[in-house]
Order: structure tokens, then C-alpha cells, then sequence
């Protein structure tokens, strides 16, 4: 049988979750998933349904969610149902749901410069992880994410904030998550920074480390 997959794309169109969706469908087919594509919140709310679950993959930013749409999630994934998501289409996704953003273990507050930024990310080395194993560290031109950070998370990569304009420079050189897993209850919830656009995923590098990351937390 299968393992089941459900991607919920939508909220601001800027970050293609339309596009990032179809990508993320297509690695999950390939490799044996049943992936379906959602496009509405409304794919939250039948509780029986997301409890069969092998996975669930939120692709949607800057929208409000319900809380009849919400418990179901925050349930199900407690229950073993896998999450795995990219930038703000994870970690933005709901900026009034304390409750999501503790569940998924970030959330998104700055990208200084916006984008078309030139950073590196850096593989924890000292990372035992088969998510990261033989993946080398890449440069990558896009929004670099300064997020607020769950303390419990396992840090697999990061990126370097250098010393520049804005007052977060007060501070020093700031070393911040982008690739990090964590638990929710019996759930395995696995984030990736990248994924500002979809083009980002045209980087070897970085849909690996998302396709590796959708099978690790998938139950």
C-alpha cells in the first residue's frame, strides 16, 4: 500500500506554493508516494482523514488559520503523522497560531537586504544525520531567513549572518538555523529555510536535502 502525502498550497502567491507544491508532489511520487495537492485550509478539518497520513507538507504563508482547521493538525501530527515544509510556507505560514509555530519550532521575523542575497549553508559537521550525509556545503543566491528558534530543534545546517547594516549587527556575526528536525509528540517535523522561489530547488543540493527530509518525517 502506498503511504499517503498531503500538500496544502496557497497563502501569498510571492513564494510560488503553487509551483513549490508541484515539485515536492513529483519527489514524493518518485518515490512511491501517493501525493495529493490541496488548496484549500479546509484539507485540515476532516480529522479521519489526515490521522491516515503518512505525511503532511504545508506550502502556504502570511494566511490566518482557523482553529477548527488547526487542532486537527496539531492532533494529528502528535499522533505520529509526519510534517516537512520550506521557508515561509512552514515557518510563516500562520503569524496569530502560537500553537503552529510551536508545533513546526520557527518562525520566520527578518531577511535583511530581502533577496537576491549570496550566502553559504554550512553542514553541521559534526552531525551524525543521514539527512546531511555526502551533501556538501553550497552557496546560494536568495533570502537569507533570520528566524526565531525553538531551542529544542537538531540543527542539520546554517547560514552565517555577517556584520552589516541594521541594528541585528549590534550583536556580531549570528550563526542561524536553515536545515532543523524536532519531534511533536510521536510526529517527526523536519524545516528547510530555502525555498523563497521555486527555482531554489533547481540547487541539487537543496532538493536533496528536502527530499531526505519529506522521507524522514513521514511515518
Amino acid at each position: 500500500m502506498k503511504k499517503q502525502a498531503l500538500l496544502v498550497s496557497g497563502g501569498w502567491d510571492g513564494h510560488q506554493p503553487k509551483e513549490v507544491a508541484d515539485i515536492f508532489a513529483e519527489v514524493l511520487r518518485q518515490e512511491g508516494f501517493d501525493a495529493e495537492i490541496s488548496y484549500t485550509l479546509d484539507a485540515f478539518l476532516d480529522e479521519e482523514r489526515l490521522n491516515s497520513l503518512n505525511l503532511i507538507v504545508p506550502i502556504w504563508t502570511m494566511g490566518e488559520i482557523k482553529d477548527e482547521q488547526l487542532q486537527p493538525v496539531l492532533r494529528a501530527v502528535a499522533g505520529g503523522v509526519g510534517m516537512a515544509g520550506c521557508h515561509g510556507g512552514m515557518c510563516d505560514s500562520f503569524r496569530n497560531s502560537v500553537d503552529w509555530q510551536f508545533m513546526t519550532g520557527s518562525q520566520w521575523v527578518a531577511h535583511p537586504f530581502n533577496d537576491g542575497v549570496e550566502y553559504e549553508v554550512n553542514m553541521v559537521r559534526t552531525s551524525s544525520s543521514p539527512l546531511i550525509e555526502g551533501i556538501p556545503d553550497f552557496q546560494v543566491s536568495s533570502e537569507q531567513y533570520y528566524l526565531h528558534v525553538d531551542p529544542v530543534v537538531n540543527v542539520l545546517a546554517t547560514t552565517t549572518f555577517r556584520i552589516s547594516e541594521g541594528p541585528h549587527s549590534a550583536n556580531g556575526e549570528i550563526v542561524m538555523p536553515v536545515v532543523y528536525t524536532k519531534r511533536w509528540g510521536e510526529g517527526k517535523v523536519f524545516y528547510n529555510s530555502l525555498g523563497h522561489q521555486a527555482n531554489i530547488f533547481d540547487i541539487p543540493e537543496a532538493k536533496e536535502l528536502m527530499r531526505r527530509g519529506m522521507l524522514w518525517a513521514a511515518r
